[in-house]
Protein backbone atom coordinates (compact mmCIF):
# COMPACT_ATOMS: atom_id res chain seq x y z
CA UNK A 1 0.00 0.00 0.00
CA UNK A 2 2.95 2.61 0.98
CA UNK A 3 4.69 1.49 -2.36
CA UNK A 4 1.34 1.99 -3.81
CA UNK A 5 0.61 5.46 -2.76
CA UNK A 6 4.22 6.42 -3.43
CA UNK A 7 4.54 6.09 -6.88
CA UNK A 8 4.06 9.34 -9.17
CA UNK A 9 1.14 8.50 -10.67
CA UNK A 10 -0.54 7.61 -7.99
CA UNK A 11 0.63 11.03 -6.30
CA UNK A 12 -0.69 12.39 -9.47
CA UNK A 13 -3.75 11.39 -9.31
CA UNK A 14 -4.36 12.21 -5.73
CA UNK A 15 -3.31 15.25 -6.50
CA UNK A 16 -5.28 16.39 -9.46
CA UNK A 17 -8.29 15.01 -7.53
CA UNK A 18 -7.77 16.95 -4.68
CA UNK A 19 -6.98 20.68 -6.83
CA UNK A 20 -10.35 19.35 -8.35
CA UNK A 21 -12.07 19.32 -4.95
CA UNK A 22 -11.33 21.83 -3.65
CA UNK A 23 -12.39 23.75 -6.84
CA UNK A 24 -15.71 22.60 -6.98
CA UNK A 25 -16.54 23.11 -3.51
CA UNK A 26 -15.34 26.48 -4.05
CA UNK A 27 -17.18 26.97 -7.00
CA UNK A 28 -20.31 25.07 -5.77
CA UNK A 29 -20.40 27.00 -2.73
CA UNK A 30 -19.97 30.55 -4.64
CA UNK A 31 -22.86 29.22 -6.30
CA UNK A 32 -25.20 28.20 -3.78
CA UNK A 33 -24.42 31.75 -2.18
CA UNK A 34 -25.27 33.77 -5.55
CA UNK A 35 -28.12 31.46 -6.18
CA UNK A 36 -29.71 31.87 -2.65
CA UNK A 37 -28.78 35.72 -2.44
CA UNK A 38 -30.62 36.48 -5.83
CA UNK A 39 -33.84 34.37 -5.13
CA UNK A 40 -34.00 35.89 -1.15
CA UNK A 41 -33.76 39.63 -3.32
CA UNK A 42 -36.22 38.73 -5.42
CA UNK A 43 -38.81 37.51 -2.52
CA UNK A 44 -38.02 40.92 -0.97
CA UNK A 45 -38.67 43.06 -4.64
CA UNK A 46 -42.22 40.60 -4.43
CA UNK A 47 -42.92 41.56 -0.86
CA UNK A 48 -42.06 45.81 -1.38
CA UNK A 49 -44.24 45.69 -3.89
CA UNK A 50 -47.07 44.13 -2.27
CA UNK A 51 -46.39 46.10 0.55
CA UNK A 52 -46.11 49.54 -1.36
CA UNK A 53 -49.70 48.51 -3.18
CA UNK A 54 -52.00 47.68 0.07
CA UNK A 55 -50.03 51.42 1.81
CA UNK A 56 -51.27 53.41 -0.91
CA UNK A 57 -54.64 51.92 -0.48
CA UNK A 58 -54.22 52.78 3.08
CA UNK A 59 -53.07 56.08 2.35
CA UNK A 60 -56.14 56.53 0.27
CA UNK A 61 -58.19 55.96 3.53
CA UNK A 62 -59.70 52.96 2.63
CA UNK A 63 -61.44 51.11 5.16
CA UNK A 64 -59.94 48.23 6.36
CA UNK A 65 -63.18 45.80 6.01
CA UNK A 66 -62.50 46.75 2.32
CA UNK A 67 -58.55 46.61 1.58
CA UNK A 68 -59.57 43.86 -0.59
CA UNK A 69 -56.20 42.31 0.82
CA UNK A 70 -54.88 39.58 -1.26
CA UNK A 71 -55.32 35.99 0.39
CA UNK A 72 -52.91 33.62 -1.01
CA UNK A 73 -49.98 31.78 0.54
CA UNK A 74 -47.71 34.08 -1.72
CA UNK A 75 -48.99 37.21 0.04
CA UNK A 76 -49.60 37.43 3.27
CA UNK A 77 -50.20 40.81 4.74
CA UNK A 78 -51.22 42.71 8.03
CA UNK A 79 -51.74 46.11 9.08
CA UNK A 80 -50.74 47.12 12.27
CA UNK A 81 -50.94 50.61 14.46
CA UNK A 82 -48.02 52.13 15.91
CA UNK A 83 -48.93 50.48 19.27
CA UNK A 84 -48.60 47.05 17.73
CA UNK A 85 -52.63 46.51 16.99
CA UNK A 86 -53.44 44.47 14.61
CA UNK A 87 -55.71 46.22 12.00
CA UNK A 88 -56.36 44.09 9.07
CA UNK A 89 -54.79 40.69 8.00
CA UNK A 90 -55.20 38.29 4.86
CA UNK A 91 -58.36 36.21 5.35
CA UNK A 92 -56.09 32.96 5.10
CA UNK A 93 -53.88 34.03 7.57
CA UNK A 94 -53.80 32.56 10.62
CA UNK A 95 -50.90 33.53 12.25
CA UNK A 96 -47.25 35.33 11.77
CA UNK A 97 -43.74 35.38 13.30
CA UNK A 98 -41.06 37.80 11.81
CA UNK A 99 -43.06 41.37 11.72
CA UNK A 100 -43.15 42.33 15.37
CA UNK A 101 -46.69 41.20 15.89
CA UNK A 102 -47.14 37.55 16.31
CA UNK A 103 -50.84 37.79 16.05
CA UNK A 104 -53.88 35.68 14.87
CA UNK A 105 -57.13 37.32 13.12
CA UNK A 106 -58.06 40.99 15.17
CA UNK A 107 -61.76 41.05 16.48
CA UNK A 108 -64.02 43.02 14.63
CA UNK A 109 -63.87 46.01 17.53
CA UNK A 110 -60.40 46.12 17.07
CA UNK A 111 -60.84 47.31 13.49
CA UNK A 112 -60.85 50.93 13.41
CA UNK A 113 -61.90 53.35 10.32
CA UNK A 114 -59.05 55.26 9.11
CA UNK A 115 -58.42 58.30 11.16
CA UNK A 116 -60.14 56.74 14.63
CA UNK A 117 -57.90 57.85 16.85
CA UNK A 118 -54.56 57.52 19.02
CA UNK A 119 -52.24 60.25 19.40
CA UNK A 120 -49.29 60.13 17.31
CA UNK A 121 -46.21 60.98 19.09
CA UNK A 122 -43.80 58.70 17.12
CA UNK A 123 -40.92 61.52 16.40
CA UNK A 124 -38.64 58.53 15.58
CA UNK A 125 -37.87 57.82 12.05
CA UNK A 126 -39.00 59.45 9.27
CA UNK A 127 -41.66 62.46 9.37
CA UNK A 128 -44.64 61.94 7.17
CA UNK A 129 -47.59 64.15 6.08
CA UNK A 130 -51.13 62.58 6.54
CA UNK A 131 -51.21 60.00 3.58
CA UNK A 132 -47.88 59.80 2.42
CA UNK A 133 -45.33 56.33 2.52
CA UNK A 134 -42.79 56.12 3.89
CA UNK A 135 -39.95 55.76 0.85
CA UNK A 136 -37.97 53.31 3.72
CA UNK A 137 -38.64 49.94 4.06
CA UNK A 138 -38.03 47.50 6.53
CA UNK A 139 -37.17 43.78 5.90
CA UNK A 140 -36.78 40.35 8.12
CA UNK A 141 -37.12 36.98 7.84
CA UNK A 142 -40.18 35.02 9.71
CA UNK A 143 -42.81 32.17 9.28
CA UNK A 144 -46.54 32.11 8.92
CA UNK A 145 -49.03 29.92 8.58
CA UNK A 146 -51.90 30.52 5.69
CA UNK A 147 -54.61 28.04 5.58
CA UNK A 148 -53.25 25.54 7.83
CA UNK A 149 -49.46 25.44 6.02
CA UNK A 150 -46.76 27.08 7.78
CA UNK A 151 -43.98 27.75 6.15
CA UNK A 152 -40.76 30.67 5.89
CA UNK A 153 -41.19 34.27 4.42
CA UNK A 154 -39.27 37.09 3.69
CA UNK A 155 -40.94 40.38 4.77
CA UNK A 156 -41.03 43.96 4.29
CA UNK A 157 -42.56 46.80 5.75
CA UNK A 158 -43.90 50.26 4.78
CA UNK A 159 -45.04 52.77 7.15
CA UNK A 160 -47.71 54.89 5.82
CA UNK A 161 -49.66 58.14 7.56
CA UNK A 162 -53.12 58.39 7.99
CA UNK A 163 -54.12 61.41 9.43
CA UNK A 164 -53.38 61.12 13.94
CA UNK A 165 -51.49 57.46 13.33
CA UNK A 166 -49.05 55.82 11.65
CA UNK A 167 -49.31 52.11 10.34
CA UNK A 168 -47.71 49.90 9.37
CA UNK A 169 -48.13 47.75 6.13
CA UNK A 170 -46.51 44.22 6.58
CA UNK A 171 -46.62 42.29 3.14
CA UNK A 172 -44.66 38.59 2.60
CA UNK A 173 -43.20 36.70 0.17
CA UNK A 174 -42.33 32.93 0.35
CA UNK A 175 -39.32 31.49 0.37
CA UNK A 176 -40.01 28.19 -0.62
CA UNK A 177 -38.73 29.00 -3.75
CA UNK A 178 -35.49 29.83 -2.69
CA UNK A 179 -35.13 27.08 -0.40
CA UNK A 180 -36.09 24.27 -3.18
CA UNK A 181 -34.07 25.66 -5.59
CA UNK A 182 -30.68 25.87 -3.16
CA UNK A 183 -31.81 22.59 -2.13
CA UNK A 184 -31.83 21.04 -5.73
CA UNK A 185 -28.97 22.43 -6.34
CA UNK A 186 -27.05 21.17 -3.61
CA UNK A 187 -28.59 17.63 -3.84
CA UNK A 188 -27.14 18.49 -7.47
CA UNK A 189 -23.65 18.87 -6.49
CA UNK A 190 -23.70 16.31 -3.71
CA UNK A 191 -24.10 13.60 -6.01
CA UNK A 192 -22.13 15.11 -8.99
CA UNK A 193 -19.30 16.01 -7.29
CA UNK A 194 -18.29 12.36 -6.28
CA UNK A 195 -19.07 10.95 -9.90
CA UNK A 196 -17.21 13.39 -11.41
CA UNK A 197 -14.01 13.27 -8.92
CA UNK A 198 -14.26 9.91 -10.09
CA UNK A 199 -13.83 10.66 -14.11
CA UNK A 200 -10.91 13.70 -12.70
CA UNK A 201 -9.16 10.13 -10.76
CA UNK A 202 -9.44 7.46 -13.31
CA UNK A 203 -8.83 9.90 -16.50
CA UNK A 204 -5.77 11.28 -14.56
CA UNK A 205 -4.75 7.30 -13.53
CA UNK A 206 -5.21 6.22 -17.15
CA UNK A 207 -3.49 9.66 -18.52
CA UNK A 208 -0.46 9.60 -15.95
CA UNK A 209 0.02 5.81 -16.31
CA UNK A 210 -0.16 6.34 -20.64
CA UNK A 211 2.80 8.79 -20.30
CA UNK A 212 4.93 6.85 -17.65
CA UNK A 213 4.52 4.20 -19.50
CA UNK A 214 7.87 4.37 -21.27
CA UNK A 215 9.23 5.25 -18.51
CA UNK A 216 9.14 1.99 -16.50
CA UNK A 217 10.35 0.50 -19.73
CA UNK A 218 13.59 3.01 -19.59
CA UNK A 219 13.72 1.75 -15.55
CA UNK A 220 13.74 -2.18 -16.48
CA UNK A 221 16.00 -2.20 -19.19
CA UNK A 222 18.85 -0.21 -16.99
CA UNK A 223 17.92 -2.40 -14.07
CA UNK A 224 19.11 -5.44 -16.86
CA UNK A 225 22.24 -3.64 -17.94
CA UNK A 226 23.38 -3.15 -14.36
CA UNK A 227 21.97 -7.09 -13.93
CA UNK A 228 23.93 -8.09 -17.04
CA UNK A 229 26.38 -5.41 -17.22
CA UNK A 230 25.92 -5.55 -20.79
CA UNK A 231 26.93 -1.52 -21.73
CA UNK A 232 26.09 -2.10 -25.28
CA UNK A 233 22.82 -2.47 -24.37
CA UNK A 234 20.46 0.60 -25.00
CA UNK A 235 16.72 2.25 -23.19
CA UNK A 236 13.99 1.97 -25.37
CA UNK A 237 13.40 5.45 -27.45
CA UNK A 238 9.39 6.47 -27.62
CA UNK A 239 8.55 7.90 -30.89
CA UNK A 240 7.18 11.20 -29.10
CA UNK A 241 8.90 14.28 -28.51
CA UNK A 242 8.34 14.81 -25.20
CA UNK A 243 10.74 14.86 -22.19
CA UNK A 244 10.75 11.39 -21.86
CA UNK A 245 11.76 10.72 -25.00
CA UNK A 246 14.76 13.46 -24.57
CA UNK A 247 15.36 11.84 -20.87
CA UNK A 248 15.68 8.09 -22.96
CA UNK A 249 18.02 9.61 -25.14
CA UNK A 250 20.08 11.17 -23.23
CA UNK A 251 20.11 8.03 -21.03
CA UNK A 252 21.45 6.02 -24.00
CA UNK A 253 24.08 8.80 -24.37
CA UNK A 254 25.28 8.08 -20.94
CA UNK A 255 25.42 4.43 -21.91
CA UNK A 256 27.24 5.58 -25.02
CA UNK A 257 29.46 7.60 -23.33
CA UNK A 258 29.78 4.73 -20.37
CA UNK A 259 30.32 2.15 -22.34
CA UNK A 260 33.56 4.41 -24.00
CA UNK A 261 35.11 4.80 -21.17
CA UNK A 262 34.91 1.14 -19.87
CA UNK A 263 36.75 0.54 -23.18
CA UNK A 264 39.40 2.92 -22.69
CA UNK A 265 39.88 1.79 -19.08
CA UNK A 266 39.72 -1.99 -19.93
CA UNK A 267 42.12 -1.11 -23.07
CA UNK A 268 44.45 1.10 -20.87
CA UNK A 269 45.07 -1.44 -18.62
CA UNK A 270 45.64 -4.01 -21.34
CA UNK A 271 48.46 -1.86 -22.27
CA UNK A 272 49.55 -0.63 -19.40
CA UNK A 273 50.19 -4.76 -18.49
CA UNK A 274 51.85 -5.12 -21.97
CA UNK A 275 54.16 -2.11 -21.72
CA UNK A 276 54.57 -2.99 -17.99
CA UNK A 277 55.86 -6.94 -18.66
CA UNK A 278 58.62 -5.72 -20.78
CA UNK A 279 60.73 -4.38 -18.94
CA UNK A 280 60.19 -6.32 -16.02
CA UNK A 281 60.36 -9.15 -17.73
CA UNK A 282 63.83 -7.76 -19.52
CA UNK A 283 65.12 -6.49 -15.90
CA UNK A 284 64.01 -9.75 -14.16
CA UNK A 285 66.57 -11.82 -16.68
CA UNK A 286 69.71 -9.70 -16.69
CA UNK A 287 69.22 -10.02 -12.91
CA UNK A 288 68.77 -13.90 -12.97
CA UNK A 289 72.12 -14.30 -15.01
CA UNK A 290 73.61 -11.83 -12.87
CA UNK A 291 73.26 -14.07 -9.84
CA UNK A 292 74.42 -17.08 -11.49
CA UNK A 293 76.95 -15.71 -13.79
CA UNK A 294 77.89 -12.27 -12.42
CA UNK A 295 80.77 -11.86 -14.99
CA UNK A 296 77.79 -11.09 -17.38
CA UNK A 297 75.61 -9.08 -15.48
CA UNK A 298 74.46 -6.24 -17.76
CA UNK A 299 74.58 -3.57 -15.01
CA UNK A 300 74.11 -0.77 -18.05
CA UNK A 301 70.94 -2.33 -19.61
CA UNK A 302 69.12 -3.23 -16.27
CA UNK A 303 69.59 0.50 -15.16
CA UNK A 304 67.51 1.61 -18.44
CA UNK A 305 64.79 -1.13 -17.79
CA UNK A 306 64.68 0.26 -14.10
CA UNK A 307 64.64 4.19 -15.25
CA UNK A 308 62.23 3.47 -18.32
CA UNK A 309 59.81 1.29 -15.68
CA UNK A 310 60.19 4.35 -13.46
CA UNK A 311 59.02 6.63 -16.41
CA UNK A 312 56.58 4.46 -17.36
CA UNK A 313 55.01 4.38 -13.59
CA UNK A 314 55.06 7.78 -13.41
CA UNK A 315 53.22 8.13 -16.39
CA UNK A 316 50.06 5.77 -15.35
CA UNK A 317 49.85 7.22 -11.96
CA UNK A 318 49.62 10.62 -13.22
CA UNK A 319 46.84 9.26 -16.50
CA UNK A 320 45.10 7.98 -12.98
CA UNK A 321 45.33 11.18 -10.90
CA UNK A 322 44.01 13.09 -14.43
CA UNK A 323 41.37 10.36 -14.97
CA UNK A 324 40.11 10.85 -11.20
CA UNK A 325 39.89 14.44 -12.21
CA UNK A 326 42.16 16.02 -10.67
CA UNK A 327 42.51 20.04 -11.03
CA UNK A 328 45.68 21.71 -11.53
CA UNK A 329 46.34 23.58 -8.27
CA UNK A 330 49.34 26.75 -8.20
CA UNK A 331 48.97 30.18 -9.21
CA UNK A 332 50.33 32.72 -11.60
CA UNK A 333 53.04 31.77 -13.92
CA UNK A 334 55.10 33.43 -16.44
CA UNK A 335 54.53 30.85 -19.92
CA UNK A 336 57.16 32.24 -21.70
CA UNK A 337 59.97 31.96 -18.32
CA UNK A 338 58.66 28.54 -17.66
CA UNK A 339 59.81 27.05 -21.32
CA UNK A 340 63.03 28.54 -21.67
CA UNK A 341 63.75 26.93 -17.75
CA UNK A 342 62.40 23.83 -19.04
CA UNK A 343 64.47 23.21 -22.21
CA UNK A 344 67.82 24.64 -20.18
CA UNK A 345 67.62 21.95 -18.00
CA UNK A 346 67.65 19.54 -20.58
CA UNK A 347 70.75 17.41 -21.52
CA UNK A 348 71.56 14.83 -23.57
CA UNK A 349 69.33 16.00 -26.61
CA UNK A 350 70.57 14.76 -30.15
CA UNK A 351 69.39 18.03 -31.36
CA UNK A 352 69.67 21.52 -30.45
CA UNK A 353 66.61 23.69 -29.06
CA UNK A 354 65.82 27.07 -30.05
CA UNK A 355 63.44 28.83 -28.39
CA UNK A 356 61.89 32.17 -29.43
CA UNK A 357 59.19 34.38 -27.58
CA UNK A 358 59.11 37.01 -24.59
CA UNK A 359 58.48 36.82 -20.82
CA UNK A 360 55.05 37.90 -19.38
CA UNK A 361 52.63 36.08 -20.85
CA UNK A 362 51.27 35.04 -17.52
CA UNK A 363 48.46 31.67 -17.31
CA UNK A 364 46.58 29.64 -14.20
CA UNK A 365 48.03 26.18 -13.23
CA UNK A 366 50.37 23.76 -12.20
CA UNK A 367 53.70 24.76 -13.17
CA UNK A 368 54.59 20.78 -12.27
CA UNK A 369 52.54 19.83 -14.84
CA UNK A 370 52.90 22.28 -17.70
CA UNK A 371 56.59 21.64 -17.82
CA UNK A 372 55.88 18.04 -18.68
CA UNK A 373 53.81 19.20 -21.23
CA UNK A 374 56.78 21.22 -22.57
CA UNK A 375 59.26 18.55 -21.97
CA UNK A 376 56.87 15.77 -23.81
CA UNK A 377 56.24 17.71 -27.11
CA UNK A 378 60.29 18.84 -26.93
CA UNK A 379 60.52 14.43 -26.51
CA UNK A 380 58.44 14.14 -29.28
CA UNK A 381 60.19 16.19 -31.74
CA UNK A 382 63.68 15.52 -30.88
CA UNK A 383 62.59 11.61 -32.08
CA UNK A 384 60.99 13.00 -35.22
CA UNK A 385 63.34 15.46 -36.31
CA UNK A 386 65.78 15.65 -39.14
CA UNK A 387 68.33 18.89 -38.22
CA UNK A 388 66.00 21.07 -35.59
CA UNK A 389 63.76 21.97 -33.03
CA UNK A 390 62.38 25.35 -32.64
CA UNK A 391 60.13 26.62 -29.40
CA UNK A 392 57.83 29.75 -30.00
CA UNK A 393 56.05 31.42 -27.01
CA UNK A 394 53.56 34.02 -28.42
CA UNK A 395 49.88 35.31 -27.38
CA UNK A 396 47.29 35.27 -29.78
CA UNK A 397 44.35 37.44 -28.60
CA UNK A 398 43.29 36.17 -25.35
CA UNK A 399 45.69 33.02 -25.19
CA UNK A 400 48.79 32.29 -24.99
CA UNK A 401 50.30 29.90 -27.39
CA UNK A 402 53.53 27.50 -27.27
CA UNK A 403 54.25 25.84 -30.49
CA UNK A 404 57.01 22.87 -31.43
CA UNK A 405 58.08 22.16 -34.64
CA UNK A 406 60.34 20.25 -36.25
CA UNK A 407 62.18 19.48 -39.26
CA UNK A 408 61.38 15.75 -39.53
CA UNK A 409 58.40 13.90 -41.97
CA UNK A 410 55.76 15.33 -40.10
CA UNK A 411 52.31 13.58 -38.64
CA UNK A 412 49.79 12.41 -42.01
CA UNK A 413 46.37 14.30 -41.50
CA UNK A 414 44.20 11.29 -40.80
CA UNK A 415 46.42 10.12 -38.16
CA UNK A 416 46.79 13.55 -36.29
CA UNK A 417 44.33 12.56 -33.81
CA UNK A 418 45.24 9.28 -33.46
CA UNK A 419 48.49 9.93 -32.00
CA UNK A 420 47.13 11.81 -28.73
CA UNK A 421 45.73 8.17 -27.45
CA UNK A 422 47.24 6.52 -25.43
CA UNK A 423 49.92 3.91 -26.36
CA UNK A 424 49.61 4.89 -29.80
CA UNK A 425 52.92 4.87 -31.67
CA UNK A 426 53.56 5.21 -35.26
CA UNK A 427 55.38 2.70 -37.19
CA UNK A 428 58.74 4.77 -37.15
CA UNK A 429 58.60 5.48 -33.44
CA UNK A 430 57.80 1.62 -32.44
CA UNK A 431 61.48 0.75 -31.19
CA UNK A 432 62.11 0.55 -27.64
CA UNK A 433 65.24 2.52 -28.63
CA UNK A 434 63.03 5.29 -30.23
CA UNK A 435 61.89 6.21 -26.70
CA UNK A 436 58.41 6.08 -25.03
CA UNK A 437 55.38 3.90 -24.60
CA UNK A 438 53.14 6.49 -26.60
CA UNK A 439 51.84 8.04 -23.51
CA UNK A 440 53.76 11.53 -24.05
CA UNK A 441 51.31 13.10 -26.22
CA UNK A 442 48.41 11.69 -24.48
CA UNK A 443 49.21 12.78 -21.24
CA UNK A 444 50.42 16.29 -22.66
CA UNK A 445 46.54 16.66 -23.99
CA UNK A 446 44.92 15.69 -20.84
CA UNK A 447 46.99 18.17 -18.90
CA UNK A 448 45.87 21.07 -21.40
CA UNK A 449 42.53 19.82 -21.16
CA UNK A 450 42.59 20.36 -17.47
CA UNK A 451 43.83 23.75 -17.60
CA UNK A 452 41.17 24.94 -19.93
CA UNK A 453 43.33 24.91 -23.07
CA UNK A 454 43.76 22.68 -26.21
CA UNK A 455 47.46 20.65 -27.75
CA UNK A 456 46.55 20.52 -31.94
CA UNK A 457 49.12 19.04 -34.61
CA UNK A 458 48.99 20.54 -37.62
CA UNK A 459 51.97 20.53 -40.80
CA UNK A 460 54.89 23.58 -39.82
CA UNK A 461 55.03 25.81 -42.55
CA UNK A 462 58.77 24.27 -43.33
CA UNK A 463 57.45 21.25 -43.07
CA UNK A 464 57.65 18.38 -40.29
CA UNK A 465 55.11 18.61 -37.29
CA UNK A 466 53.94 21.66 -35.60
CA UNK A 467 52.23 21.30 -31.90
CA UNK A 468 50.20 24.01 -31.06
CA UNK A 469 49.68 24.58 -26.71
CA UNK A 470 46.82 27.13 -26.44
CA UNK A 471 46.01 28.09 -22.75
CA UNK A 472 43.53 31.05 -21.42
CA UNK A 473 45.58 34.08 -20.53
CA UNK A 474 45.31 36.09 -17.23
CA UNK A 475 45.00 39.57 -17.43
CA UNK A 476 47.86 41.94 -16.20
Amino acid sequence: MKRLFGSVRAQATIGATLVVAVALIAAGTAVLLSLRSNLIQEAAAQADATARQVASKVAARTAYEDLDLPDDEDRPVQVVDSEGRLLAVSDDLERISGTGTDAVRPDPEALREPGGGGDDDDDDGERLEAGEISDEVERGEGTATVDGHTADYRFSAVEVENDDDRLTVWAGAPLAAEQGAVSTAQTVMLIGLPLLLVVVAGVTWGVTGRALKPVEGIRREMAAITASEDLGRRVPEPSTHDEVARLARTTNATLTALEASVERQRSFVADASHELRSPIASLRTQLEVGLAHPELLDVAGAVEDTVRLQALAADLLLLARLDAGERPTGGRLDLGALVREEVSQRVGDRLPVTVHGRAGLEVAGSRGQLARVVGNLVDNAQRHAASRVEVRVRADGPEAVVSVADDGAGVPAPERERIFERFVRLDDARSRDDGGAGLGLAIARDVAARHGGTLRVREAPEGGALFELRLPRLAG
